[in-house]
């Protein structure tokens, strides 16, 4: 929905090791300093700032001292910083600088005309919810991270199939040979799920996906459930081989066989600020050729 709350502390994360992210938060250093505004960097990324002007702070305290974060960069950027300062609840606002750029809404030619506006209050803003897993061993805590996009239980190997189960809110569901397991919210529905033949969620969609991967069946189908679900994975005591779990493709937990995973719903939403002409279905369109009128 729109807003109209203006912005004086903005806090700049840049793409690491990315001549282009530089160029681009060279420009917001001099853009933001120039509407006398405050700039936080983070003292972890001095590297992609050397011309920036602004005030050094620890990354994890940019939700503390600013009141938007901007990410310079693709989106494994923003779902790196998102999972990250999550629990300040701090808005984001993406700067393309990477590949497809779904979460990212802004060209790099865009700055200087659309984040003003934004800055003094032009924009909308939407809630994304988030995944947290967590891996016990003998009923202890082994690992846990949150997700943006998506949790997967993969083999870790070439070639090799995993054994698991499933349960939900404590029931048993399937048993299954395969691949592994994309468990998706609906943000990560254009990611590696889409290749799995999971469905497009809207982002306002209250829903987990579950796609199985190369399943071992004629059967196996994509599961949709609501995102209040209380998800289970055991993994079965008959692998050979101990299988990986990936949090958006960036935490890697290593499992053994018997281990549980539990997945549910974040407790703390992801806050994306948007151009107040963003369209969704527009970015389906540019990013994927997706239904464009023939």
């Amino acid at each position: 929905m729109p807003h109209s709350t203006a912005f004086k502390k903005i806090g700049l994360v840049g793409k690491p090791d990315s001549h282009a992210a530089q160029e681009t938060t060279d420009v917001l250093c001099e853009l933001i300093n120039g509407l006398g505004l405050e700039v936080f960097l983070p003292e972890s990324d001095e590297h992609n700032f050397p011309n920036g002007q602004g005030k050094k702070i620890p990354f994890n305290k940019l939700g503390d001292n600013c009141d938007l974060v901007i990410v310079v960069g693709g989106d494994g950027s923003m779902l790196k910083t998102a999972r990250e300062l999550i629990d300040s609840q701090i808005p984001l606002l993406g700067i393309n600088r990477g590949h497809l750029g779904f979460l990212t809404d802004i060209r790099p030619t865009e700055v200087e005309t659309r984040v003003p506006p934004i800055l003094k209050g032009q924009y909308t803003l939407e809630n994304r919810f988030l995944l947290h897993a967590e891996v016990f061993r003998d009923d202890q805590s082994i690992g846990s991270s949150n997700a943006v996009n998506d949790v997967v239980l993969y083999p870790g190997e070439i070639a090799r199939m995993i054994q698991f189960e499933l349960y939900m809110d404590r029931q048993f569901v399937y048993s299954q040979r395969s691949d592994g397991l994309i468990v998706s919210t609906p943000t990560g529905s254009t990611a590696y799920s889409l290749s799995g033949g999971c469905p497009i969620l809207a982002p306002q969609t209250d829903t987990i996906v579950l796609v199985p991967m190369c399943p071992h069946t004629l059967t196996s189908r994509p599961i949709a459930v609501n995102k209040q679900k209380i998800i289970n994975i055991v993994i079965s005591e008959s692998n050979p081989h101990n299988p990986k779990l990936s949090c958006d493709g960036q935490v890697i937990i290593s499992l053994e066989p018997g281990d549980r995973i539990q997945i549910k719903q974040y407790p703390i939403e992801m806050r994306l600020v948007h151009p107040l002409d963003y369209d969704y279905f527009e970015v389906l369109r540019s990013k994927l050729s997706w239904g464009q009128k023939l």
